[in-house]
C-alpha cells in the first residue's frame, strides 16, 4: 500500500471531524430555508410574484457575499483573523434567520431577513472552505471534503428537517406556529452543533502580520492572488467552468421549490421528494469521491454536468407540458365560478370559495374543503351561500370536465417528473460541489488559502447572482417558467464545454499535483 493510500485510510482526526460536523450544523439552512420549507412558506404569503421576488432575493444576497468574499478572504489570511470572521459570519445568520420566524405577518420583512441571513450563512461557508487547508492533508481533502456533505445530507439536511415536516403534518402545512417551528430549529440546530468547530479548529497556516500591514497592502494581496489564478491556466480554466456549472446547481437548489409551487404541485409532496435528495446524496457524496479517484476529478466532474444537464431538461418539460393546462383551468375556475360569487359574505361560503381551485393540487385546500362541507352536514343549517357555493362548483366541474381531467393528468406527471429529478439530483449534488471544493483546495498555497477560497467563492457567488436572476427575468419576460429552468441549460453546456476543451491544462495540473 502506498503511503497516500495508508494517509487516506486513516481515522478522521479530531479537528477533521469537528470540520465535518459543520456541514451538519449548517445544512438545515439549506434544506429549509433556501430549498424546502421556507420558499413555499414565502411564495404564499408574498402572493402571485412571489418567485419572482425570491429570485431577486437570492441574487441580492450572493452578489454582496460575493463583493465581500475578496476582501474577507484576504482580511482572514491574517494571523488569528480566520475563525473571528468565522463565528460573526456565522452568528449573523443564526441572529437573522430567528428573526425571519418573528415577522412572519410582512412578506418584506421576511425577504430582508432571508437576504441578511444568507449573508452570513455564505460567508461562514467561504471560511469554512478555507478552513480545509488548515484541517487535513492534501492526499486526504477528496475524502474529508466529501464526507462534509455527506454528514451534511444525513445530519442537517435530513433530522430537523424530518421533524419540521412532521409539525407540518399534524399541525397543517398552512399552521403559522408549524411554520415559525420549522425556521426556528434551523437556528437552534445550526448554533448547538457549531460548537465543536468553534473548539477545535484553528487556523495552523497564515500571513504574519507586521508593521507595514495595512487596507493598502490587503488589496494588493487582492491583486496577487487575482494575476496568480490568471497566469495558472490551468486553475484559470477550473474556476472559470466553476462559474458557470456551480451557477445552475446552485440555482437548481434556490428555486426547485418555488418553481413548483408556482406550478401547483403539492407543498408537501415536493418537500417529501426533496427528502429523497437528500437520503440519496449522503451516500452518493462518498461514492462521488471514490469515483473521482479512479477516473480523476476533472472526469468525475464532467458526468457530473451531463446530469444536471439532462436535469435541466426535465425540469423545462415539467413544466413546460404543464402550464397550459394549468392557465386554461384558472381561466376557467375564474370565468365560470369565482366571479359569479364574488358577492357571498357568509366566512364558510368563502372559504369554500377560495379553496376550490387548489382542491386538485394542494392537500390543505382539499381538506378545508371536505371539513367546511362536513362541518356544514353535521349542523344541518341552511345556508343558501353555501349551497350556492356547492351548486356553482359541481355545475362547473359538469362543464368543464375536460379542462379538469385534462389539469389532473398533467399535475400527476409533472409530480412524476419531480420526483425523478429529486433522485437524479441526489446523485450529483453533493458529489459536484465536494470535489470541486476539494480539488481547488489541492491546488492553491495553504497559507493564503482564504484569499484563493475568497476567489473561488466570488465565482460561484457572481455565478448564483446570474442563474436565479436568469430564472426570473426571462420568466417575468415570457410568463412561463419553464422558460427560465430552460435557460440554466446554457449555463452547464459552458462548464462542460470548458471542461472538456481545456483537457491538457487541467490534466497537467492534475498530474502536477500528484507528484
Amino acid at each position: 500500500m502506498s503511503k497516500a493510500n495508508a494517509e487516506a485510510k486513516k481515522r478522521f482526526t479530531k479537528k477533521e471531524w469537528s470540520w465535518i460536523m459543520y456541514d451538519w450544523a449548517n445544512s438545515i439552512y439549506a434544506t429549509n430555508i433556501m430549498a424546502a420549507i421556507f420558499p413555499t412558506i414565502f411564495v404564499a404569503i408574498a402572493g402571485d410574484a412571489g418567485d419572482i421576488w425570491w429570485g431577486y432575493g437570492t441574487s441580492i444576497a450572493t452578489f454582496i457575499v460575493a463583493v465581500l468574499a475578496p476582501i474577507l478572504g484576504a482580511v482572514a489570511d491574517y494571523k488569528g483573523m480566520k475563525k473571528k470572521l468565522f463565528t460573526a459570519s456565522m452568528l449573523v445568520g443564526v441572529v437573522f434567520t430567528f428573526m425571519i420566524a418573528l415577522v412572519m405577518n410582512n412578506w418584506r420583512l421576511m425577504l430582508v431577513g432571508y437576504i441578511l441571513s444568507r449573508i452570513g450563512f455564505s460567508a461562514s461557508c467561504l471560511f469554512y472552505d478555507s478552513f480545509l487547508t488548515d484541517v487535513t492533508t492534501d492526499e486526504r481533502m477528496d475524502k474529508v471534503s466529501s464526507w462534509g456533505y455527506a454528514m451534511g445530507y444525513i445530519g442537517g439536511s435530513t433530522i430537523p428537517f424530518v421533524i419540521s415536516i412532521a409539525v407540518l403534518l399534524i399541525l397543517g402545512y398552512g399552521s403559522p406556529i408549524a411554520q415559525k417551528f420549522s425556521i426556528i430549529i434551523v437556528s437552534v440546530w445550526w448554533l448547538v452543533f457549531s460548537i465543536p468547530f468553534l473548539k477545535n479548529v484553528e487556523q495552523t497556516h497564515y500571513i504574519e502580520r507586521t508593521p507595514d500591514t495595512s487596507v493598502g497592502q490587503i488589496f494588493r494581496n487582492i491583486g496577487h492572488t487575482a494575476k496568480d489564478i490568471f497566469q495558472r491556466k490551468g486553475l484559470f480554466l477550473f474556476v472559470l467552468a466553476y462559474f458557470f456549472y456551480i451557477d445552475g446547481v446552485g440555482t437548481i437548489i434556490s428555486i426547485s421549490t418555488a418553481y413548483g409551487t408556482v406550478l401547483g404541485l403539492g407543498s408537501v409532496g415536493m418537500i417529501l421528494a426533496l427528502l429523497v435528495t437528500q437520503i440519496v446524496a449522503m451516500p452518493c457524496s462518498i461514492w462521488f469521491a471514490n469515483i473521482a479517484a479512479k477516473i480523476t476529478a476533472r472526469k468525475a466532474l464532467i458526468g457530473a454536468i451531463i446530469i444536471y444537464t439532462l436535469i435541466c431538461c426535465v425540469g423545462f418539460y415539467m413544466g413546460y407540458s404543464l402550464e397550459p393546462h394549468q392557465e386554461a383551468y384558472e381561466t376557467a375556475v375564474k370565468a365560470e365560478f369565482t366571479d359569479q360569487l364574488s358577492d357571498i359574505t357568509d366566512e364558510t361560503a368563502i372559504a369554500l370559495r377560495d379553496a376550490a381551485p387548489k382542491i386538485f393540487t394542494d392537500k390543505d385546500a382539499e381538506g378545508k374543503w371536505t371539513a367546511e362541507i362536513a362541518k356544514y352536514t353535521q349542523e344541518e343549517i341552511s345556508n343558501p351561500e353555501v349551497d350556492r357555493v356547492l351548486g356553482a362548483f359541481a355545475q362547473f366541474l359538469g362543464n368543464k370536465i375536460d379542462v379538469v381531467e385534462n389539469f389532473r393528468g398533467a399535475i400527476s406527471l409533472s409530480t412524476i417528473l419531480f420526483w425523478a429529478m429529486a433522485f437524479m439530483v441526489g446523485t450529483v449534488q453533493g458529489g459536484i460541489q465536494a470535489v470541486s471544493r476539494s480539488y481547488f483546495g489541492k491546488l492553491i498555497p495553504k497559507e493564503r488559502s482564504n484569499e484563493f477560497f475568497g476567489f473561488f467563492d466570488i465565482f460561484g457567488k457572481f455565478a448564483s447572482v446570474m442563474g436565479p436572476f436568469l430564472y426570473a427575468t426571462i420568466g417575468a419576460w415570457t410568463g412561463r417558467s419553464s422558460f427560465g429552468v430552460l435557460a440554466l441549460i446554457a449555463l452547464f453546456l459552458v462548464g462542460l464545454i470548458i471542461m472538456i476543451r481545456g483537457k491538457k491544462e487541467l490534466e497537467a495540473l492534475e498530474n502536477g499535483n500528484k507528484e
